[in-house]
């Protein structure tokens, strides 16, 4: 018997690669069965809350927050850059998810600010 709370590792990690396998079995039938790679993602965000975990970031965005279903991009969603986030519609339920990526622009920032100094001490 398992105690109530928080699962083992063992378990979380299966739990992760059957999402990951539940994830590109969707993108691989998407084309041909969308109703079939919907189904998947219903499968895998049950995994998900019934052994509390995140579903994995390259997944995490590929499917509509309201509706739930898998998402494409050029079949049935849009991705649109908007000031400081990346938009993506979806075109079953028009819900917009809006993600930031100024962080990812602070980094890139920061490192040519550090490369320009170590050029300067080198000059020194």
């Amino acid at each position: 018997m398992l105690r109530r709370g928080r699962r083992p590792k063992w378990m979380i990690d299966i739990a992760k690669e059957r999402m990951n396998i539940l994830f590109s079995l969707a993108e691989k039938e998407f084309t041909q069965y969308p109703h079939r790679s919907h189904r998947y993602v219903t499968l895998a965000r049950k995994i998900s809350k019934k052994y509390n975990t995140k579903i994995p970031l390259q997944w995490k965005h590929r499917f509509c927050k309201k509706c739930y279903k898998f998402l494409k991009p050029g079949k049935n969603s849009y991705v649109r850059l908007v000031n400081e986030e990346v938009h993506i519609k979806c075109k079953e339920c028009d819900n917009i998810m809006r993600i930031p990526y100024r962080n990812e622009k602070k980094i890139r920032r920061r490192a040519t600010i550090e490369s320009h100094i170590v050029k300067k001490r080198a000059d020194e």
